[in-house]
């Protein structure tokens, strides 16, 4: 018997924070785990989840994921009230914990959720430490990403 293959919707990103990105300098990136229930863990299944204005909160020596909105699929059961906006605990170690606390600390710090995917059968959040971005440091960026298509081009256009 041959191996099945994994089904396209247990494989890969859940949900992706463009936002963060332009926003952002991204400094140092870790990968935590999120404490979730049931429901929460179908609605991932179906891709119903969003990061754009959600940040990492760091308090009393723990890290919860705040304002991300994973909305509730219409067959999640009646005996359980589900609230889209719950603040959800990321399981990070001890050590990177300390970390990221020390670097939120300093000016200009934050933390913030790049991204959800699956590992396995687990749910994991990509957690970046951050530094913001300037009005001219986007238009910069956005300037050498163009330039970079433009030459691109050219070369496309000259070798044909």
């Amino acid at each position: 018997m041959s191996k099945q293959n994994k089904s396209p919707a247990n494989s890969g990103t859940i949900a992706l924070n463009k936002k963060a990105k332009h926003e952002y300098f991204v400094e140092e990136r870790y990968e935590a785990g999120v404490a979730l229930t049931g429901w929460e863990v179908k609605s991932l299944r179906a891709g119903k989840v969003q990061l754009v204005d959600s940040y990492v909160l760091l308090k009393n020596n723990e890290a919860f994921l705040f304002g991300a909105l994973i909305t509730p699929l219409q067959t999640v059961s009646t005996h359980v009230v589900a609230d889209p906006t719950r603040t959800r605990k990321l399981l990070l170690k001890a050590r990177e914990l300390d970390k990221i606390i020390a670097a939120v600390q300093q000016k200009g710090f934050s933390c913030v959720p790049m991204a959800l995917y699956w590992k396995g059968h687990l749910v994991k959040c990509e957690i970046a430490l951050v530094r913001g971005k300037k009005d001219f440091d986007k238009r910069q960026v956005e300037k050498e990403r163009d330039w970079v298509r433009e030459k691109a081009r050219v070369v496309r256009d000259n070798h044909r």
